[in-house]
């Protein structure tokens, strides 16, 4: 047992991994927490035979691939494995087995039965697992170097990671551009200058975000970090779409871009308002006209007043009441006064009003009566002396 007083812990979330550095040398364990893109095994235990050698392998960040077991070694989670790489040979973590890959090759659109995958060679050794860890410490000062040679070339884009392969021998540099960038120059001196092989992956913002990670407004990992693998148009019909205010710093996520959640609930929305009619024009009723104000589109209500510039005084209708009303008013017929039949309602909300108080949970002050009772004493002695 090595001293613990002469072990180093380091945790690396890029990786999903606990590194020990100790006199005996590293040792690596997978650490689930800090797992981006990781997936809930569901059908842990379940049998299978016919995929049984495959799993899913994961590197740094968002990274993965499914690799076929070749080794005849007995590979279970959480295991560090030498895997088959375009040149040499990369190092991974198993982070999935059994049927599970199968569904998780299902969502990727891989067929596993006309796909050629990449093999496991065989489970990381301590001299694979150390210079591994090597190559890792040298990619911060890597990504350095490789963004001043990029301003000093003047090319408008940013090298926003740069991950290592497991033998050392080849790197990939993530960038973000807005437009086509001819980095064949750049690759030469970036060859010359770290003397491994280059790759460049060009990724978006929200890649980006989900590279970093992070929490986000909601209190959570944010979503492109925790589950989302493929990104979607976002525009902002998808906050018109659910009444949300047009507030830049509120729609935006870490990324700058419109937030992934704006569309999770538009499908709701949209097939909520095919049930409620359009209201294009004030409703004629026996006392005025109403004016829509606002509409609850979930629960199915409508608000309206007669006067089109106040939020107070408001009167509420079902869907289904307002289409009447306007069959009514097709036909030249006006209801009754809104005001003889339904209450008012004001819109429901709750003030958020001194909730951001530090002093909010502190305990009211006692009030101090002891002086007042003192002088109060004092003055009625004065005046039974005089």
């Amino acid at each position: 047992m090595p001293n613990p007083d002469n072990e180093s812990i380091r945790y690396d979330c890029f990786r999903g991994c606990v590194v020990t550095d100790s006199e005996q040398g590293s040792e690596v364990n997978y650490r689930r927490g800090c797992c981006k893109l990781r997936d809930y095994d569901w059908l842990k235990g379940v049998p299978q035979e016919k995929y049984k050698d495959l799993y899913e392998v994961r590197f740094k960040n968002t990274r993965k691939g499914i690799y076929l077991n070749a080794s005849g070694q007995s590979i279970k989670q959480g295991d560090l494995v030498v895997v088959e790489a375009a040149n040499g040979h990369d190092l991974g973590i198993v982070t999935l087995e059994g049927p599970v890959v199968v569904r998780q090759m299902m969502c990727k659109g891989i067929d596993p039965e006309n796909t050629e995958f990449k093999k496991i060679y065989r489970k990381a050794r301590s001299f694979d697992i150390e210079k591994w860890q090597e190559a890792i410490a040298r990619e911060h000062e890597t990504m350095i170097k490789a963004r001043r040679i990029a301003t000093e070339m003047g090319l408008d884009m940013k090298i926003g990671d740069v991950e290592f392969q497991g033998d050392g021998t080849k790197a990939i540099f993530y960038y973000i551009a807005d437009g086509r960038v001819d980095f064949r120059q750049l690759i030469k001196v970036f060859a010359e200058e770290f003397r491994i092989r280059i790759e460049m992956k060009q990724i978006g913002a929200r890649q980006e975000a989900g590279l970093i990670g992070g929490i986000g407004v909601c209190g959570r990992e944010l979503c492109c970090a925790n589950y989302i693998t493929s990104f979607q148009s976002i525009s902002t019909a998808a906050a018109r779409c659910q009444e949300l205010s047009l507030n830049p710093q509120k729609l935006a996520g870490q990324c700058g871009k419109l937030k992934c959640c704006l569309n999770y609930e538009v499908a709701n929305y949209m097939d909520a308002q095919t049930h409620i009619p359009k209201v294009s024009e004030p409703l004629e009723f026996e006392d005025g006209l109403v004016y829509l104000i606002k509409t609850d589109i979930l629960r199915q209500l409508m608000y309206f007043s007669y006067d089109k510039s106040s939020l107070t005084d408001l009167y509420v209708l079902t869907a289904e009441e307002v289409k009447e009303v306007i069959k009514m008013n097709r036909n030249g017929l006006k209801p009754e006064s809104l005001r003889s039949d339904l209450d008012i309602s004001q819109p429901e909300f709750v003030t958020a009003v001194g909730e951001g108080s530090i002093s909010r949970f502190d305990k009211p002050a006692r009030k101090k009566h002891r002086n007042k009772k003192r002088k109060n004493k004092a003055s009625n002695a004065g005046e039974k002396s005089e």
